[in-house]
């Protein structure tokens, strides 16, 4: 077994570990980063979701890396792709124009800004990245990780690292399990959190959102391109959720379940479709979008599948036997190959006639053979039984009788984003209330009991409620970024992120460091 060893050991390739590997390489440490994929950036890139974010993203609300990001695929467009003189001199162009995000783009192009952004480190030797590498077991000296072992993918070979600190960026927590970190899953009791939404009785640990298993499509208007018929459809076709409260119709079906009133609704498919009573699910997602260019250059329109018609909440993943895992995993493809097919060939059109045949998958845009996405999209993880945990009482609109949220002043940045809980695995329907515009208390990326073991992504301390809109891709880099700049902060000073929580005046150090990077610790106000 070989070894390897830097400053910081990151496991976890996704929004959040690239954030926290930038985070403390600007400080000065050599850091290691694995991920599972072969494409870096999570969310953002191998799980092929567009960024959700908050109405006021263009002004504040978020790192000032996380804006070079944006930045930086806003000018990828303009240096490679074809686009209008119109769409090229747009500052906030929309490179899909999508209605979830004022910057719904390609997934190739935010690996392209990413390896960008880390290519300096990378070629200086303070970046090591490991591709294709998962997180096997994790060893522990008293209160201390002192190593992870992680497996190649490609050939198998095991490798052990071993850091100063080791920051958990993976998509499910999965080091929080290894290492033996004390964690929560799933639900946590009412009577435990005092939230008004939290579960009555006694705590869920396999009440846990729905994962979805994303695919690029694009729109041939003229074309064939029916998918083979997948193995499971005729489940799926059939397929009625059992939701509390209920689901009242087939899951493939154009009638839809308003996550807010839980009222049944109709969508269509296609921009020439929708009428004052039904918007199109093409818009929500779209990433490529024919107007940014000249004749002779447009491409098919492209979208993404991320609609309630995919999300797979039949079993959950976390603390399962690997079996069962990869059972749930294939039936999350087969839902959304199944969605692909039923809309090319029996979806019925709003003008009249059956199915969308033009419709075909992207490989090209997810970097794999079928269009679906390299990873699941995971909205919930484990978390770690933090020093304070963020409940609905801080950040709920209705907990916080319509007042701001709390404000922390151990701030180490910001966010906002609707509490937003997808149908659970346990059979619960949508929550999804209003929140208020909130910061991420370092109290929270702190254990109870490790000292050098920090949460980079939604696997800090948070609820299910409040992970509603900590699971972001903003929030996600805030996060991570912190987390980063946090273990470098406590290597430079030699000290602790719970001395630093603890010492007002270390407190007060680090977030300069954090505010002298890039990240705001408090909103404007007003907002």
């Amino acid at each position: 077994m070989h070894e390897a060893s830097a400053d910081i050991v990151i496991i976890g390739g996704g929004t959040g570990g690239i954030a926290a590997a930038l985070g403390a390489l600007s400080m000065g440490h050599r850091v290691i980063m694995t991920e599972e994929t072969d494409w870096l950036g999570g969310q953002l890139t191998a799980q092929a979701v567009p960024p959700d974010e908050h109405p006021w993203i263009e002004m504040c609300g978020c790192t000032d890396r996380y804006r070079a990001y944006r930045n930086g695929v806003r000018q990828y467009y303009r240096d490679h792709y074809p686009l209008t003189a119109e769409a090229r001199a747009n500052p906030r162009l929309n490179p899909g124009n999508g209605l979830v995000s004022r910057l719904c783009h390609e997934f190739t192009v935010g690996v392209a800004v990413i390896d960008q952004m880390l290519g300096w480190h990378r070629s200086r030797g303070d970046l090591k990245v490991l591709m294709r590498h998962r997180p096997i077991a994790a060893a522990s000296e008293g209160d201390r990780v002192t190593s992870v072992t992680v497996r190649n993918l490609e050939n198998g070979a095991d490798l052990t690292l071993s850091g100063a600190y080791i920051l958990d960026a993976t998509e499910l927590g999965d080091l929080l399990a290894l290492a033996g970190v004390e964690y929560v899953s799933g639900a946590e009791s009412q009577d435990d959190t005092g939230e008004p939404h939290a579960v009555v009785g006694p705590a869920q640990p396999e009440n846990v959102q729905s994962f979805t298993w994303c695919m690029a499509l694009g729109y041939d208007p003229d074309g064939e391109h029916v998918i083979e018929k997948p193995a499971q459809y005729d489940y799926w076709r059939s397929y009625e959720p059992e939701l509390t409260p209920p689901w009242t119709n087939k899951l493939l079906s154009w009638q839809q379940i308003h996550p807010i009133t839980l009222e049944s609704i109709e969508k269509v498919l296609m921009p020439d479709e929708a009428d004052s009573s039904r918007w199109p699910l093409w818009l929500y997602r779209r990433i490529a979008c024919r107007d940014h260019y000249a004749p002779g250059a447009r491409p098919h329109e492209a979208t993404l599948m991320n609609w309630p018609m995919n999300d797979y909440w039949c079993g959950n993943i976390i603390d399962a036997p690997e079996a069962e895992v990869q059972r749930h995993l294939e039936a999350s493809r087969e839902l959304t190959l199944s969605m692909l097919y039923w809309m090319q060939t029996e979806a019925p059109r709003a003008k009249g006639g059956t199915g969308y045949p033009g419709l075909y998958p992207l490989p090209e845009m997810t970097g794999t053979a079928d269009g679906l996405a390299k990873y699941p999209y995971i909205r919930e993880s484990r978390r770690i039984r933090a020093l304070f945990t963020v409940t609905e009482n801080h950040v709920g609109e209705e907990a916080r009788d319509n007042r701001p949220a709390e404000r922390f002043p151990d701030s180490v940045g910001v966010g906002y984003y609707r509490i937003d809980l997808h149908p659970s695995s346990n059979g619960t329907n949508y929550i999804d209330i209003a929140s208020k515009p909130f910061q991420i208390p370092l109290g929270s990326l702190i254990p109870q009991r490790v000292e050098n073991l920090l949460p980079a992504c939604k696997n800090l301390g948070v609820t299910h409620i409040t992970n509603g809109c900590y699971r972001l891709h903003p929030v996600e880099w805030n996060i991570g970024e912190s987390a980063g700049i946090l273990a470098a902060f406590c290597l430079k000073h030699n000290t602790s992120p719970r001395a630093v929580l603890a010492d007002a005046t270390l407190l007060r150090d680090y977030q300069a460091v954090l505010q002298a990077q890039g990240v705001e610790l408090e909103w404007p106000d007003p907002v």
